[in-house]
């Protein structure tokens, strides 16, 4: 019924289909992809050597295959005509109108490439979930192209489901070693045909045994979970660390005794200001309105504590700021050194500089923000939808390195791990600061007792105050960050 897969189209050009498809077309040679959107500045920037996302190895990878077997273009049914295989890669953001407003995922980007399949496809084709969908979405799509079969006995389709596992800033890496590729689909003989097509293009580089197919619906919901459990490794770790700065443990060595249970691991045990990124926080969220709609409240209320911990060691980080500078920070200059959710991507979405930062605006400090890939105007974007624009103009100002960022600061904040925060020159830092100084190392990167050698009051997340500053004793902040509600 369908065709050995020669033509692959990805319909979106966003984070996930952009560098999954050049993975493709680094390691199968032999098929032809072409990565459509309707969006013709983001096509436009694929065809450019500023390639709208960053991702290490990324660019290599696209200007190696460029124009060979790999394009990018905004003709979205020439494409869909010419393809034996369509991944389905558009954005599954959550809806914030109508029912499930602030959880349920919103697919009517989904739909809509469904629909333009329906209408351009000309013949039998293998439509593919590469976004992450809440489980049953395949249904509606099923449904929608099903529909056109009616009218079209020249059309026939298989949905499958083929999830992405992508950690941002080692995605390259990802697609080219994967722990595994998970594919799901009808069990039925199409289902089998079509996910054994999809099988022979990922056995062009990844070992069959680690080649997981299931039924659709185990696919779907298991891109979910995976991110719900990463997701509550991190609050969970995040949440030992309040009882660290309470008593004196330190988290880091707690994690590291933890981690070497071999039933845990050491993985996703980093204590830190929080997660965030396009997707735990939307996955769970997923996921706590999935158990919801099926009446599985003590599920959904479980999961729904894994966000609520997050949020609140992002209000407790930033209400310990306000109380290590003798509880206010108004008109005081505070250094934000990072803005990306994690290194090695330019992507703030979800990232916790965005709240913290929002927490301290409204204590009227004043931001002295520098991220070596987020541009000045995705961080006053950013900032100004939680903060409003005027505050944000006010109070936020954005340099192009740590060290001008630091000049004149009461503290400096650390909301990024990049590796350059950890070789800076603090001694000559500390020199243009207003002292008493201080560090907020809210990623566990710096070297705290050759901080406080040069003169710095520490706090560090998950460690007890320096007990030469008794940094919080009595500055009231715990019970602040205690009483406020961590892609």
């Amino acid at each position: 019924m369908f065709r050995e897969v020669k033509n692959i189209t990805c319909v979106g050009a966003g984070y996930v289909g952009g560098p999954t498809c050049a993975m493709i077309a680094n390691k199968c040679p032999d098929i032809r992809v072409t990565v459509v959107d309707m969006n013709t500045e983001k096509i436009a920037q694929w065809n450019s050597d500023e390639l709208p996302i960053y991702e290490p190895g990324l660019e290599e990878v696209v200007k190696t295959h460029r124009g060979k077997n790999l394009f990018f273009s905004s003709d979205v049914p020439k494409a869909i005509r010419e393809a034996d295989l369509i991944f389905i890669s558009v954005n599954t953001p959550t809806k914030m109108y109508g029912r499930g407003k602030g959880m349920a995922p919103d697919l009517k980007y989904v739909e809509s490439v469904a629909r333009t399949i329906a209408e351009h496809a000309g013949g039998p084709k293998i439509v593919v979930e590469k976004s992450t969908v809440p489980v049953k979405a395949a249904e509606s799509i099923t449904t929608i192209l099903r529909e056109a079969q009616k009218h079209n006995a020249d059309l026939h389709f298989q949905v499958l489901s083929n999830p992405e596992f992508l950690a941002e800033g080692t995605a390259m890496r990802d697609l080219s070693n994967p722990d595994r590729v998970l594919i799901g689909g009808e069990s039925s003989p199409d289902g089998y045909e079509a996910v054994s097509h999809l099988v022979r293009v990922y056995e062009h580089w990844v070992d069959r045994s680690k080649i997981i197919t299931t039924n659709t619906w185990s696919s779907e919901l298991s891109k979910l979970a995976a991110n719900a459990f990463l997701a509550q490794r991190i609050s969970s770790i995040n949440a030992i660390s309040a009882i660290c700065e309470a008593t004196g443990a330190d988290v880091g060595e707690v994690a590291h005794a933890v981690g070497h249970d071999s039933r845990i691991g050491g993985k996703f045990l980093q204590a830190s200001v929080g997660f965030g990124g396009s997707c735990f926080q939307k996955d769970v969220l997923s996921l706590v309105y999935l158990c919801e709609s099926l009446n599985l409240g003590k599920v959904a209320n479980y999961w729904r504590g894994v966000i609520e911990i997050n949020d609140w060691q992002r209000r407790r980080f930033a209400d310990k700021i306000v109380g290590e500078l003798f509880n206010t920070v108004a008109g005081k200059k505070i250094a934000m050194l990072g803005f990306s959710f994690k290194k090695n991507t330019g992507d703030t979405r979800e990232s916790s500089a965005i709240y913290v930062g929002k927490h301290l605006l409204e204590e009227c400090a004043e931001l002295q923000f520098y991220d070596p890939k987020v541009s000045e105007t995705q961080i006053r974007s950013e900032l100004a939808l939680v903060s409003g624009k005027e505050s944000v103009d006010r109070l936020v100002k954005v340099h192009s390195s740590a060290y001008e960022a630091c000049k004149g600061a009461h503290a400096i904040v650390i909301l990024t791990e990049w590796d350059e925060f950890k070789t800076l020159d603090y001694k000559r830092i500390y020199t243009t600061m207003e002292h008493p100084s201080a560090v907020f190392d809210g990623r566990l990167i710096l070297d705290k007792k050759m901080l406080r050698d040069l003169g710095f009051r520490v706090f560090a997340i998950g460690s007890a105050p320096d007990q030469a500053y008794n940094m919080f004793g009595t500055a009231g902040c715990g019970s602040g960050g205690d009483s406020s509600p961590n892609r």
